[in-house]
């Protein structure tokens, strides 16, 4: 049973939101302010489990953070998908035209870029992460400074909203996973999705067979990522999401892809958070 979970970020951060809505029960959190120390955690056993973001449907896949669940062997046990709504907040009693400087993570300002072309006198600053600004803020009584960050990191550190919902593509989502030092204990039954990670011979068509046995195998291939092999140049590793109706038919797929594939290893089995 999971009851403390690590999240990247601060309360209020898009993790700690994760948190609340995927667990049915409370979960103790444990805010790191890195990846790394977020997986740190789960290896040490301080948490049970800890959220990572995987991708974004803006600004595609978080490949870093595959890296780290292969490097150390972590498990995804579940998913969840959560529309991110940036909102520009300060501290009451300000409008937009006292503000100054915006401090956000890296991609909450890539993706809000087109909202701040309209106020040419606002300088954006690069930070570690969107609720920990909102934090500062209120800890330090920063006046015309203001934070992009969640609805609930304002109501957490009683910040105003100075505009809501300014990303440039309304309908911005990013998925999260749910990984732990073991495999999970989910029913088969109640396993409609899996993540896996192999290699492919350096042959012509290798990986397009590996594909068909998919195929073949009635697997829906959702995501599929490269990514280079350090030791060895110009070779990847692939990533691939299947989703499948029954388990049958991706164990009849993972026993012949075993055998094809170089360095085949199950990342996940779980259940499919789009159904």
């Amino acid at each position: 049973m999971i009851k403390t979970v690590a999240i990247q970020g601060v309360k209020g951060s898009f993790h700690h939101i994760v948190s609340k809505q995927f667990f049915e029960k409370s979960v103790d959190v444990i805010e790191c302010l890195t990846f790394d120390r977020t997986v740190d955690s789960v290896i040490t056993k301080e948490s049970d489990a800890a959220i990572m973001a995987l991708e974004n449907s803006i600004a595609g896949s978080i490949i870093p953070n595959y890296a780290l669940i292969d490097k150390h062997n972590l498990h995804i046990v579940g998913e969840h998908y959560l529309d991110i709504q940036h909102n520009l907040m300060a501290l009451p009693d300000q409008d937009i035209k006292d503000i100054q400087e915006v401090y956000s993570h890296p991609m909450a300002l890539l993706q809000c870029k087109e909202f701040f072309r309209g106020y040419p006198h606002i300088k954006l600053v690069e930070d570690k992460d969107t609720a920990e600004v909102a934090q500062r803020i209120q800890e330090q009584q920063l006046k015309g400074i203001a934070a992009i960050a969640s609805v609930m990191a304002a109501e957490i550190f009683e910040l105003d909203i100075l505009a809501k919902s300014i990303q440039t593509i309304k309908h911005n989502e990013t998925r999260f996973v749910i990984v732990k030092r073991k495999n999970s204990e989910v029913p088969e039954e109640d396993i409609t999705k899996a993540s896996i990670k192999f290699e492919a011979d350096h042959k012509r068509g290798s990986l397009a067979t590996i594909l068909n046995v998919m195929s073949d195998c009635k697997l829906n291939l959702t995501k599929i990522q490269s990514m280079p092999i350090i030791e060895t140049p110009w070779k990847y590793a692939f990533f691939v999401d299947v989703t499948f109706e029954t388990y049958a038919d991706f164990k009849k797929a993972k026993s012949i892809i075993d055998i094809m594939a170089i360095n085949f290893k199950i990342l996940g089995e779980y259940k499919n958070a789009k159904l």
